[in-house]
């Protein structure tokens, strides 16, 4: 029986591990999302198919289906969350998966992980109202509470892993965009 470490198999995690640094090539993914607006601040992705390990992947029967709305202050009426919310809901997903995982292919159990999270925006930025104003965050902060048989040192060492992710990097780091047309 394989050894799980935080819902993580440990086999699986070397033998992927070792897979990706004998074909570096299949470490290259593209994921993907279809948006339609639907009314007002109302808008819905579909995401289902991605191309990752050197195929595309059709294990998803069925596409994740996610609402975007803004709430009445914003002239919206709750459709979803907005967003900017599902950038911190994004953030606080990957760090703790990328924490987690990080800590399973080391042997250390976590008990629980909790994050909190939360963005600052000036909404005279995309609003056009001030061009002294960025259009998004200006600045986010998360807090995690972490349990388990762990020292203090190593509650640090878990939230330096989770500086790991992907979602992370794209926040703190910008990533280029190319907007055009169909």
């Amino acid at each position: 029986m394989k050894k799980q470490v935080n819902g993580f198999k440990s086999e699986d995690i070397t033998a992927t591990v070792n897979l990706l640094k004998e074909q570096p090539e299949l470490a290259k993914f593209q994921f993907r999302a279809d948006n339609k607006w639907v009314t007002g601040g109302h808008n819905r992705s579909r995401i289902q198919s991605f191309y990752g390990a050197g195929q595309e992947d059709n294990s998803r029967q069925e596409a994740f289906v996610f609402d975007n709305g803004e709430p009445p202050i914003l002239l919206g009426s709750n459709e979803g969350a907005n967003p900017v919310e599902f950038i911190l809901h994004a953030l606080a997903g990957c760090m703790t998966t990328t924490m987690v995982l990080h800590a399973a292919a080391r042997g250390m159990e976590v008990e629980s992980v909790e994050s909190h999270l939360e963005g600052d925006l000036d909404v005279q930025g995309f609003l056009g109202l001030n061009d002294k104003v960025r259009n998004g965050y200006q600045d986010i902060r998360v807090k995690f509470d972490i349990k388990g048989n762990l020292t203090e040192e190593q509650r640090m060492e878990l939230i330096s892993y989770a500086k790991n992710s992907p979602v992370f990097d794209v926040v703190s780091h910008g990533v280029p965009v190319d907007v055009g047309l169909a």
